[in-house]
């Protein structure tokens, strides 16, 4: 028996040093996609002869394509083989930031866009089979691979505003698209083949994932906790790029790029709220994330002109938002063991239409009244999220007490 668990730990130290790390080098270069419009809106607006409303529709549409890959996408991972799901799916996605590469008018790049979002979809693939592939030390090669994530997130920021800087935003699409075929070769070559679970129809498939939403009602708290802390997150990153080049600033897109860093920061810290949700403590982690939202967007609006006061916030906001996403993720990968891909679509899936709705708003409130409306909006969508985090039932489903216990172990 001690021979057994010795052979399942090394199994798992082997994957966390080698396939874990190159899973969270796919998933933060695949999710980076959805990201890099955000610095660069401005000359992409210019290059294409687009309003700023227009322009910040990319970013929608990519949130919205993400959403959709995550709903119709994702529950697959449950049914058939997760590395062939997630090689097509790359080299579909390499072939739309070709034809970006290419596109002329707003229209073409809207479009593009929201299959770009499709088309990313393996980040979130990808994470739910690292859960399945190192159930001794779950928690950690979870963690590994969602801070691949984050940077992938954080840093697309930096990288696509100097390479447009210095090159042009249409040169962004195309190193992505290298990296993109470069990561896949190497899915190819070390990602394992993982037997799906589940053996009815895609459409039974869908509705299974859509019965979890009834069964657990900690999955719906979390889904719309994570809607609306992301939708504060698009929307604030969307029309934060406007306001920095504006006259309030007038930076340029690589010193906006810059700002990822810090936000990089922020995420880096956050996992070590992961410690309070392993302990059982997920409503006094929630409480903490999202008060530190809601101080940075005080921040924000009481010293509106302030580098550094813009360098803090971003750095607070960041953390409390990704601090609220790993909470979750404890939370809800606790409920079933057998449902991890469908767990994560209907958390995804929300989590990324609330996204796409942030940015909506945040475009609208920046049309009608600039950065002040803006971040009116962003504290009231923050004020709406320590209420659900709040008033929420504070008892557990009892598979996530017993969960988290083997997490501790």
């Amino acid at each position: 028996m001690n021979r057994e668990n010795n052979k399942i730990h090394q199994e798992g130290d082997q994957l966390k040093s080698g396939t874990i790390l190159l899973m969270a080098v796919a998933a933060g270069i695949t999710v980076a996609n959805i990201y890099y419009n955000q610095p660069i809106l401005k000359e992409m607006a210019i290059s294409l002869n687009a309003t700023d409303v227009e322009i910040g529709r990319v970013s929608m549409f990519a949130q919205l394509g993400y959403g959709l890959g995550m709903f119709f996408l994702i529950p697959l991972g449950d049914k058939v083989d997760r590395k062939k799901l997630i090689l097509i799916l790359m080299l579909s996605l390499a072939a739309m930031l070709i034809l970006m590469v290419l596109a002329k008018g707003v229209v073409f790049v809207w479009v593009l866009s929201l299959l770009i979002g499709i088309c990313s979809a393996p980040a979130q693939i990808i994470l739910p089979m690292a859960a399945s592939l190192d159930k001794v030390n779950r928690g950690k090669t979870v963690g590994i691979v969602f801070s691949g994530i984050l940077v992938g997130i954080l840093g697309s920021r930096v990288i696509s505003g100097f390479i447009t800087d210095w090159l042009g935003w249409r040169y962004v699409y195309a190193i992505s698209a290298i990296m993109v075929l470069t990561i896949t070769v190497l899915l190819k070559l070390y990602l394992p083949n993982v037997k799906h679970k589940f053996t009815g129809t895609y459409i039974a498939l869908l509705k299974s994932t859509l019965a979890l939403v009834k069964e657990h009602e900690l999955l719906r708290r979390s889904a719309i906790l994570g809607a609306f802390t992301f939708g504060i997150f698009c929307s604030f990153w969307t029309t934060v790029t406007f306001y920095l080049s504006g006259p309030a600033f007038g930076f340029h897109a690589d010193t906006i790029g810059l700002f990822g860093i810090v936000a990089i920061g922020g995420a880096l810290v956050a996992p070590y709220f992961g410690k309070l949700a392993d302990k059982g403590n997920t409503k006094k982690s929630l409480i903490i994330s999202v008060t530190m939202i809601i101080f940075s967007l005080v921040l924000l609006k009481l010293f509106p002109v302030s580098v550094m006061v813009m360098i803090i916030a971003i750095f607070i906001l960041d953390i409390g938002v990704q601090a609220t996403q790993i909470t979750n993720f404890t939370r809800i990968y606790s409920l079933d063991e057998n449902s991890h891909s469908r767990l994560n679509t209907i958390y995804m899936t929300t989590y990324f239409i609330g996204g796409g709705i942030g940015t909506f708003f945040g475009l609208l409130c920046w049309k009608h009244g600039g950065w002040a409306l803006s971040t009116w909006q962003m504290l009231l969508w923050s004020f709406i999220a320590i209420g659900i985090v709040i008033f929420s039932k504070s008892r557990t489903n009892k598979n996530q007490n017993v969960a988290e216990n083997v997490l501790r172990n």
